[in-house]
């Protein structure tokens, strides 16, 4: 049972196991990402309805560029589908989409794709749905780092006023509070670059499901072994 005093505000995602999801089932890696994402569809709803105020999944990373040109195509082609599509159901379950990432190395159409989802929602109120799309954790702290390089370059802040919260509000999840509850499906141990500045006190729930067989019960799962841990942020 569900403590309602003590749910996670912001539960992030690794999406781990579309491929080997769909090798175990004889089928195209394709067939496991199309599986995936209508997983994540159902995940973000569920979400939403037990009172979840953010949530960011790891989509595509920086690193994943290293896969097949014909996988990395057909995922791209999925993604851009999927935020056609799927911005307009999200615009009216009052789900308001953020895509984080370095967009600039993506297609003009990919990327136009995105600005259009993220400016259909962005009025909406509900739930708010981070895609982490060509996301590489080093790589945001180090754009971040540059963006306040150039604000003292301009003068517009000191090096001493500098600390924790110049390098948050430079960050992609700007205004919005750390990950409370990281899971991972497919049972692997690592964060992978993943929102390595935001992740610092989160709590970390390993599932050995792969994502497409995930389901709203092992949502509430995690949620119950997050609600059993002693949060203490450094203290006693």
């Amino acid at each position: 049972m569900l403590e309602r005093e003590n749910m996670p505000s912001h539960i992030a995602i690794i999406m781990d196991g579309n491929r080997r999801w769909a090798k175990s089932h004889g089928l195209d890696p394709k067939q496991g990402h199309k599986e995936g994402a209508k997983t994540l569809e159902k995940i973000v709803r569920y979400a939403k309805t037990i009172g979840i105020k953010y949530i960011t999944v790891y989509a595509f990373s920086t690193e994943n560029w290293k896969r097949t040109a014909d996988e990395v195509g057909a995922l791209m082609l999925l993604l851009q589908n999927y935020l056609e599509e799927y911005s307009k159901r999200a615009d009216t379950e009052n789900i308001k989409i953020n895509v984080l990432g370095d967009i600039t190395r993506l297609s003009e159409s990919m990327q136009k794709s995105i600005n259009k989802c993220m400016e259909r929602t962005k009025e909406n109120t509900g739930i708010i749905f981070n895609i982490a799309l060509n996301y590489g954790g080093r790589a945001e702290i180090v754009n971040a780092v540059k963006k306040i390089a150039k604000q003292v370059k301009e003068g517009k802040i000191q090096c001493e006023e500098i600390d924790e919260n110049t390098i948050s509000e430079n960050l992609y999840t700007k205004g919005q509070p750390d990950p409370d509850l990281l899971i991972r499906t497919s049972g692997e141990l690592r964060t992978s670059n993943f929102l390595p500045w935001q992740i610092v006190y989160s709590e970390f729930v390993f599932v050995e499901k792969h994502w497409p067989d995930f389901s709203e019960e092992d949502l509430i799962r995690a949620i119950e072994e997050y609600q059993k841990r002693n949060r203490k942020f450094g203290g006693k």
